[in-house]
């Protein structure tokens, strides 16, 4: 039997996601590594940009049985509108959840017969940037039950021994749930580090990063020690994952992607739920990813003035070049008799 989960594998896959931006870009010349002076990392809401995301998977050698699960985009929120999708195969089709954390996806059944199994699907999506007024509160209601939801432990993201007590000490001397978060998010920057050969997006096994003392990985690992962290201390969090469909408007090459070909593109975000802003963005893995990966020379510091502008905004903003997925985790996939991680994975490695 073959099986292509969400977390697909590279062997069976090609031609695996193509994007058809329908809005235009700011004139910047992306092949430099440096932002441009005019065009700092500060992302602010108030444009949508449509999207046309295509996503193919031929099974070059079944054996037996096939089946494939792709995501669909399954957010609606005040920064994406997820609209339609269109597939076609020549398998049995079926769009199904995981039944728990809303996550949609398409499976798809091929005979034992059929030479060669195929699936093609598009989906149409709205995005703009996301932000958050610091300088703004207010009372932000939510129903206790879906806060607490986004407390609880999973497999991969345990709240006790090593990680509480990892957050408790990073967040001393804290008071707000904003400052709790803020230290959190810094406790992530200055202690990790982007590892570039780590395979897709990672395994997000936060409690063995902790108790090897490896905080090296990619943004599924980076951005789930943070949600870990999080959840530990009270404050609810998630995972959120998806990819980038076109290059960062403000320069930044890591930051994007090539819209021609979405090879290795996926990248896992997150959210943090604070009483005064609601759900806030949050990425502190691409600062890693920046440090690490923008310049020729590996930058540790922060402060440095081509990751500060990137550091500061991505508490609290995302830029609108990227398309949710899902915040699924530790996810059973129907049909299935096994446990995958909600994460997309095309060849080529993650974002």
């Amino acid at each position: 039997m073959t099986t292509v989960h969400a977390q697909a594998r590279r062997a069976f896959m090609k031609n695996m996601a193509v994007a058809a931006v329908s809005s235009s870009l700011p004139a910047i010349n992306f092949a430099q590594n440096t932002p441009d002076a005019e065009h700092q990392f500060a992302p602010k809401a108030g444009t949508w940009r449509s999207f046309e995301v295509t996503t193919r998977v031929d099974i070059l050698k079944p054996q037996g049985v096939t089946r494939v699960w792709l995501p669909i985009p399954s957010v609606d929120t005040d920064w994406q509108k997820s609209l339609d999708n269109a597939f076609t195969s020549n398998g049995k089709t079926q769009i199904v959840s995981d039944g728990r954390y809303g996550a949609q996806m398409l499976y798809v059944e091929f005979a034992e017969n059929e030479a060669k199994p195929f699936v093609e699907l598009t989906s149409h999506i709205q995005t703009q940037n996301r932000s958050v007024d610091w300088n703004h509160q207010s009372a932000v209601a939510e129903d206790p039950a879906t806060l607490a939801f986004w407390t609880q432990a999973t497999r991969l993201l345990p709240t006790d021994g090593i990680v509480r007590k990892t957050a408790l000490q990073a967040i001393r001397g804290a008071r707000t749930d904003a400052e709790k978060a803020q230290k959190l998010y810094d406790w992530i920057v200055v202690n990790t580090f982007r590892e570039p050969k780590v395979q897709g997006c990672g395994e997000g096994d936060i409690q063995t990063m902790l108790e090897t003392g490896n905080l090296s990985g990619k943004c599924a690992d980076l951005n789930a020690l943070f949600v870990g962290l999080c959840r530990s201390v009270g404050l609810p969090a998630r995972d959120v994952y998806g990819v980038r469909l076109a290059p960062s408007a403000f320069g930044y090459k890591q930051l994007g992607a090539n819209p021609a070909s979405l090879q290795g593109a996926q990248h896992c975000r997150a959210e943090v739920y604070l009483k005064h802003h609601g759900w806030v963005a949050m990425d502190p893995a691409d600062v890693t990813k920046v440090m690490r990966m923008e310049a020729p020379e590996w930058i540790k510091s922060p402060s440095n003035a081509l990751i500060a502008p990137v550091n500061k905004a991505l508490f609290g903003s995302w830029e609108g070049n990227w398309m949710a997925y899902n915040t699924a985790h530790d996810v059973k996939l129907p049909h299935a008799t096994s446990i995958f991680q909600s994460r997309y994975e095309p060849e080529g490695g993650g974002s």
